[in-house]
């Protein structure tokens, strides 16, 4: 268990309301009273750092089991450690697919250095047929049922399980683009697109998924998240279903955030993701959905996959990109640096958003409890280099970008899981 003191950081607890310079005093992994004796304990001089509550990842793709060449979840979990994340919510899109309690209770009580809350399908096999036993999951420890990676794209269906999952007290998280308008789509609509001929992805696959979804919520009164939002319409769609008191809430991830299509260098399947990067328009309504809080987290949408799958143009790369290992430094600098977030809401993007979509406390830095924070170092630019990754995959659109934030400490459930000062 951690035994140190974090002496003159910066504490950003957005549930406790501080940003105050301050020390934090570890004993046995729990957080004592800042006048603790020290004795015993490593002192370190954060003079300059910031503290935080651990950051959460409610999107991430371990590939475990299935496809363990890609990532495992050991591999996955030191991943997100680096990054500064002490839970995430895996998705059920692996091989066999999440659908068992079985599975999920593999996730929930892996020992790693994240605390996972896995999600779980919401149909059998995630084949879009009929409801997997829901009931059992939420038993079993699922936090949230999804069929990431596909839609349901029956209406009939979706709504019985949403009618399901309000009464089990779990949210549906939706991969909200509709099979039968995104087609063979890969990109959006931009020059390079017709470039190289490829196949189109209509904006409105996701905006009619999204429209979709909220009607199913304001029916059944299921809390409906939609990840990886990319299209501005999508972002107006659940502001304005906030503001008529809908539970509904949308992720922005780093890279729908900090890259539009016309930034695209080439065919470099690294760019290649699902839903596809949207055009500017796009990006300053994403921007502006976390500003005014429209959009209440961050995700990372964590898809490793191997050179095999990915280092090819965008006709045969697989869909995804990496990002726990980079989250921090992309959102950092196009919310905060960029965009002049406050970091208390940046922070709670991480931590206050997520709990709260999940239906957990609000994570703080709170004295008497096992400590779960990360100490970041927003001072020192660094280059990102993916050869260094803890991550077995190295798809990320972020090679070679110069960050001004990273995680150098990481601490979950009272154990020091990450250190690189």
């Amino acid at each position: 268990m951690t035994n140190l003191v974090l002496k003159n950081v910066r504490v950003v607890d957005p549930a406790a309301g501080r940003d105050e310079t301050a020390d934090i005093v570890i004993r046995d992994g729990v957080i004592q009273e800042d006048s603790a004796s020290s004795r015993g304990l490593t002192v370190i001089n954060a003079d300059g750092l910031l503290a935080a509550p651990g950051f959460w990842d409610v999107h991430v793709h371990f590939r475990d089991p299935g496809n363990t060449s890609a990532e495992t979840l050991q591999t996955g979990a030191a991943a997100a450690a680096a990054g500064g994340f002490i839970r995430v919510v895996t998705m059920p899109n692996t091989n066999p697919a999440g659908d068992s309690p079985a599975w999920v209770r593999e996730q929930a009580e892996a020992d790693l250095p994240v605390k996972i809350l896995p999600s779980a399908c919401i149909t059998r096999g995630r084949q879009g047929q009929k409801i997997a036993d829901l009931a059992a999951l939420a038993a079993a420890g699922a936090a949230a049922f999804t069929d990431d990676g596909a839609t349901v794209a029956d209406a009939a269906l979706m709504r019985a399980a949403m009618t399901i999952a309000a009464k089990l007290r779990r949210p549906v998280m939706d991969h909200a683009v509709l099979p039968d308008i995104a087609g063979s789509g890969m990109i959006r609509d931009c020059p390079l697109a017709r470039l190289l001929g490829l196949p189109l992805f209509p904006p409105e696959a996701e905006t009619e998924a999204v429209a979709r979804d909220i009607g199913l919520c304001r029916e059944t009164g299921c809390a409906t998240h939609i990840q990886h939002i990319s299209c501005a319409a999508s972002v107006e769609a659940i502001r304005s279903a906030r503001a008529a008191g809908l539970p509904v809430t949308g992720e922005a991830s780093p890279h729908h955030l900090a890259l539009a299509v016309e930034d695209v260098p080439g065919d470099d399947g690294n760019y290649r993701m699902n839903p596809p990067l949207g055009n500017r328009a796009d990006v300053r309504a994403l921007r502006d959905g976390v500003l005014d809080g429209t959009l209440t987290l961050f995700a990372t949408d964590h898809a490793p996959h191997t050179p095999e799958t990915k280092n090819h143009g965008f006709l045969r790369a697989a869909f995804g990109v990496i990002g726990l290992e980079t989250a921090v430094g992309v959102t950092w600098r196009v919310m905060v640096a960029e965009e002049g977030m406050t970091v208390t809401d940046w922070v709670a993007r991480w931590t206050l958003g997520p709990a709260a979509l999940l239906r957990q406390p609000a994570p703080m830095l709170a004295v008497s409890s096992l400590a779960d924070l990360v100490l970041l170092d927003t001072r020192t630019p660094w280059q990102v280099n993916p050869g260094t990754f803890r991550s077995l995959s190295r798809n990320t659109p972020f090679a070679g970008w110069t960050l001004p934030a990273r995680a150098v400490m990481t601490v979950c459930q009272g154990r020091t899981t990450f250190c690189d000062m």
